[in-house]
């Protein structure tokens, strides 16, 4: 039930930057929900918040914007049971306020969610519980919001629980089972919180404090928009995660802690560029890749999926150096006028970078909203003039679309893992070729149907629901459908859905299910047969 693909996979040191980034990646995008409630806690409560004693907008409510803020006079605000601390003003002195949520959240829920999760992607439930004991010795080590030390110690502390589980796999005498791995993880988990505490931590800050002085010295001397040259190329290849989520991410939310915003947030994030290649794909293209331009400029600015734009710049390699010079010019825009995001803005569409812009106030809105623009109205100036230099050329060519359907294979080479946005792109230019291999007969009844992929989220998400709206819409009933991460798939699934590029790793996985390689999540013909397969063993029944 598998299609054979034509693309050929990437290798060597890229394969191994694109894999490290999509682990990175694994970490921080399952708790995107829990850095956008801090986001929004900070939003309203700093003393710069909507209620905030410094409100823009006169909203002022006390005493919780104290007590949720993390400041205020003990002698005022008077809430009995809330924990306090000395903090230190900026002359020097210190005055007891209250550590509330903004604070406890940064400092100790947010890199113990990314520990627990980077633990679970190597040795599930068990390798993050140690790997959480593991990280609390490095925050408390260090008292600074340690998200680099989370997404090292983590992984690191759920492998060492998978080698000590190892040296006594088989041995243990039946009874015994629960006791040993009980206090095997216990003990493990105390000894890396002490290791951590006095070892890692000093280790970590040293790197922190590495990172955030490159990252200072490039404010310092304006040269923040010089990383536009590694990552709007890197975006196209995706290699870009483990810049933005082993850096960028971590060292923007301590910025925002600090000052309430964070450009780093938008040195990837921003839409601008992608927004402006699309457009001058719109009105300078030829072919397919004018046609399905004006689609896709939706899907990438309002939905936030970049990707979709990378086979228009692998089609034309030139502008790339559009996409630099717009992402420098939005970040240059920031730079200048002061803008940046409360919270890291995933996925990158105009509506998250909205909301994360706005807990800064109106002002910072509307800077991000000229950055935005300007790196928007630079890529698509000089992709324009690019893009109309060979205008002629291509449209004398024989083959452009095949050209542009070849870009769209390189680019889900380039990722090496599904993607329903290119999938689209694929079914507007040369059809899901997906339909064309027969399906096998099922030997086994279907009663769990998984989509999975990478992260178990986006692309699969939604070819689970087209799916299960068909099996509906057939009055079938008793099938389950949903979606979730190769990494998870337990043995339980009866079919599993995957992209084909993706399939030998779930066969890995979950090799008694029966798989379905697809090359488009969202329409294809596929999801027909296998609805026909479940109707016909539901009716033998």
């Amino acid at each position: 039930m598998t299609t054979a693909s034509t693309v050929k996979k990437p290798g060597g040191a890229r394969v191994a930057v694109q894999r490290f980034g999509t682990f990175l990646s694994g970490m921080i995008m399952p708790n995107i929900a829990a850095f956008i409630a801090w986001g929004f806690i900070t939003m309203l409560f700093i003393p710069a918040g909507f209620f905030g004693a410094k409100s823009p907008f006169g909203w002022h409510w006390a005493p919780v914007a104290e007590i949720i803020g993390g400041g205020g006079d003990a002698a005022t605000i008077g809430w009995p049971g809330a924990a306090t601390a000395l903090t230190a003003n900026a002359d020097g002195s210190t005055y007891q306020g209250y550590v509330g949520l903004v604070s406890v959240m940064i400092t100790y829920l947010l890199p113990l969610l990314i520990a627990n999760t980077g633990g679970r992607m190597v040795y599930g439930a068990r390798g993050g519980v140690v790997a959480t004991i593991a990280v609390m010795g490095v925050i408390v080590g260090t008292n600074i919001p340690m998200f680099l030390g989370a997404m090292i110690m983590g992984p690191l502390a759920a492998f060492i629980t998978k080698q000590m589980d190892r040296i006594w796999d088989g041995k243990i005498r039946p009874g015994f089972e629960m006791l040993v791995n009980n206090f095997s993880a216990g003990i493990l988990g105390m000894v890396l919180a002490i290791v951590g505490f006095f070892a890692f931590g000093p280790v970590f800050l040293g790197i922190s404090a590495v990172l955030g002085g490159i990252v200072g010295w490039l404010v310092q001397f304006n040269l923040l928009p010089l990383l536009s040259i590694i990552v709007e190329p890197a975006k196209v290849l995706f290699l870009n995660n483990a810049i933005n989520h082993g850096v960028f991410t971590p060292l923007g939310i301590e910025q925002a802690a600090e000052s309430g915003k964070s450009i780093l947030f938008l040195i990837e994030a921003n839409p601008g560029p992608g927004l402006g290649l699309l457009l001058a794909f719109t009105f300078f293209g030829v072919g397919a890749a004018k046609a399905s331009a004006p689609g896709a400029i939706v899907i990438q600015f309002l939905g936030g999926i970049h990707e979709i734009y990378f086979p228009y710049a692998l089609a034309k390699p030139m502008t790339i150096l559009a996409l630099i010079a717009g992402g420098a010019a939005g970040v240059t825009t920031n730079m200048i006028f002061g803008g940046g995001l409360v919270f890291p803005a995933a996925p990158g569409s105009i509506i998250a970078v909205t909301a994360a812009a706005i807990g800064a106030g109106p002002a910072n809105l509307l800077v991000v909203y000229l950055s935005v623009a300007v790196a928007a109205v630079v890529t698509f100036l000089i992709a324009g003039v690019i893009l109309r230099a060979s205008r002629k050329r291509d449209l004398a060519a024989e083959g452009g679309d095949d050209a542009f359907a070849a870009a769209i294979d390189q680019t889900e080479a380039n990722k090496g893992k599904e993607s329903s946005a290119l999938g689209g792109l694929r079914s507007r230019t040369s059809g899901d070729a997906a339909g064309a291999a027969g399906t096998s007969v099922a030997t086994k009844q279907l009663n769990t149907i998984v989509f999975a992929c990478d992260a178990g989220m986006g692309s699969s998400a939604m070819g689970a629901s087209v799916l299960r709206n068909k099996i509906k819409k057939a009055g079938i009933e008793g099938v389950t459908v949903t979606n979730q991460a190769i990494a998870n798939l337990d043995g339980t699934a009866d079919l599993v859905i995957t992209q084909n590029q993706l399939t030998d790793r779930a066969k890995a996985q979950n090799p008694d299910a029966i798989h379905v390689s697809v090359d488009n999540f969202m329409n294809s013909p596929k999801y027909d047969e296998v609805v026909e397969m479940v109707r016909s063993q539901h009716e033998a029944k």
